[in-house]
């Protein structure tokens, strides 16, 4: 009777050690599932905090890379207004010169053509032809210095329009860097006012300090590039030379005569 007691005993002992095995099991699988699932989480927000960088990235990319085509686009236009008003102005010039140079032909041959009929001005004729192919010659050199002046004038206008495109768009781009620095220096004081200890406090101020320096340069740098924006108009036009007395002396269709 008494062993039955003690085999009992044990029995109820060993079921107790048992129950405590599995007990300190469970908690050694729960304290493992707990270590993993925080493990697993914090992966995931890193993963999340990576893409998350990534997408800004690539967006600031995209950005860049659509300012970059506007710009381009932009100049191509420029470009192509400045050579069709040059190639007008030139077509314009030369048909002024021509028109101009055909009516003069046009007038000495009348008048060449009423002096022959009377002979005994057959001096004065000879005259008269000498004065306009002098007047022709005159007229020609008159044509290509109107032609290259308004060539220059193109020229310098199409120069004037392409520097304000310029800086037109590094305004803009300034104005982009600036923006993204703004948001950098909010995130850098939430940084220093959330830091847990003195040491990250410092960090993030010394960080927050020179992301404040590099806002206030590129807001100098938009000054700048807005002073060149609104800079002065096109400069003076040249007064236009006199051209040179070609005439033969005495002739009477001479029409530089003061």
């Amino acid at each position: 009777m008494a062993e039955q007691k003690e085999s009992s005993v044990l029995f109820s002992l060993k079921e107790l050690m048992n129950l405590e095995e599995d007990r300190i099991k469970q908690e050694e699988q729960e304290k493992r599932r707990k270590e993993d699932s925080a493990t697993q989480a914090r992966m995931d927000a890193e993963r999340r905090a990576r893409e998350e960088e990534e997408a800004r990235v690539r967006a600031d990319e995209n950005r860049r890379r659509a300012e970059e085509q506007r710009v381009r686009e932009d100049a191509a236009r420029v470009e192509a207004i400045r050579q069709a008003e040059i190639e007008k102005a030139r077509l314009e010039a030369e048909n002024a010169a021509r028109l101009e140079q055909l009516r003069h032909q046009q007038e000495h041959e009348r008048h060449i053509t009423a002096l022959t009929q009377d002979k005994s001005k057959k001096k004065l004729t000879v005259m008269v032809y000498v004065g306009a192919a002098v007047l022709v010659l005159a007229l020609g050199g008159f044509g290509f210095y109107i032609k290259h002046s308004m060539d220059e004038s193109a020229a310098t206008e199409a120069r004037h329009q392409q520097e304000l495109l310029e800086a037109k768009a590094m305004t803009d781009k300034l104005n982009a860097q600036l923006s993204q620095q703004n948001d950098n220096i909010a995130s850098l004081k939430a940084e220093a006012e959330g830091a847990k200890d003195e040491a990250s406090r410092l960090a993030a101020q010394k960080k927050l300090e020179d992301a404040q320096k590099q806002a206030e340069a590129t807001k100098h740098a938009i000054g700048v590039a807005a002073a060149r924006t609104g800079g002065g108009g096109a400069p003076a036009a040249r007064p236009t030379a006199k051209a040179n007395c070609n005439c033969a002396p005495g002739d009477p269709l001479c029409n530089c005569i003061p």
